[in-house]
């Protein structure tokens, strides 16, 4: 993976980009503007963030949430080129299923896992609607980088839970909100964008546009507790270890030393 690609995907927020206007949340419009950019541009972009990475500097293979994953029902949510189904499948789990906005991704997972001799059950629909997914039946479900994307968190939330065995574990990685609205200026962190607004905004990016919300770190672990879900661990430091291997000097690699640009929690269904 082109490490580029992560510093692209970190950058899409209202504070980072500048070309970030006000609009109000439609879901049928979010899911058009979202699954088009998905289709046409967003790998060339975005890149893609798989693991073992959940963000730009936090690994799996550090931090180990997943564990022992052989013989267990995996579920993806937004599994884009599916190579992070690929990392499941590789390490025994006994069924892959994954479900994406875009039909063009699920095309790519789908020829991707063929190719290394894998197979999944790939279902393109927006996370938030029902779409087929079996209930009280995975062992773990995880979303690596997608779940911010959501235009309903609680329902998402919720239809999740809904999936999950009882202790079932679900593990989530997206940017923090904090470094959504933080930017490099002159040597300097500048905030450019109020921590508590929520409000939608569309981003116009070359030959295209997305449409997407900042939320609050405390909305996601309020939405958690309300589809049932304790929080047994949360990450948000930038590994120095991965950025020393890198030799990353870029103003992005500057910020992750001083605050978090990604976040991950594991949580387990009551």
């Amino acid at each position: 993976m082109d490490n580029n690609s992560v510093h692209k995907t970190n950058v899409i927020g209202a504070g980072e980009v500048g070309r970030a206007s006000s609009v109000d949340m439609d879901k049928t419009s979010v899911y058009t503007t979202n699954s088009f950019y998905w289709d046409t541009h967003g790998n060339d972009f975005l890149g893609a963030i798989v693991l073992p990475l959940y963000g730009a500097f936090v690994s799996e293979e550090k931090y180990r949430l997943f564990g022992d994953v052989s013989g267990k029902k995996m579920l993806e949510i937004g599994c884009g080129n599916g190579q992070s189904l690929q990392y499941q499948g590789e390490r025994k789990a006994s069924e892959l299923w994954a479900v994406d906005l875009s039909e063009k991704q699920i095309e790519k997972a789908k020829q991707h896992l063929e190719a290394c001799g894998l197979s999944a059950k790939l279902i393109c629909s927006p996370m938030e609607e029902e779409c087929g997914i079996p209930v009280d039946y995975f062992d773990v479900v995880y979303s690596i980088y997608a779940i911010g994307w959501t235009t309903d968190l609680e329902g998402t939330f919720c239809r999740i839970a809904s999936y999950l065995k009882k202790d079932g574990v679900f593990i989530f990685s997206w940017s923090h909100p904090i470094h959504k609205c933080v930017v490099a200026e002159n040597n300097r962190l500048t905030f450019k964008k109020c921590y508590f607004d929520e409000s939608w905004y569309s981003v116009s990016l070359d030959d295209g546009a997305l449409t997407l919300s900042d939320r609050k770190l405390s909305t996601y672990v309020n939405a958690l507790a309300k589809a049932g879900f304790v929080i047994e661990q949360m990450i948000e430091e930038s590994d120095d270890e991965i950025m020393q291997v890198r030799g990353d000097n870029s103003d992005f690699a500057k910020k992750a030393k001083m605050l978090p640009v990604t976040f991950v929690i594991k949580a387990r269904k009551l």
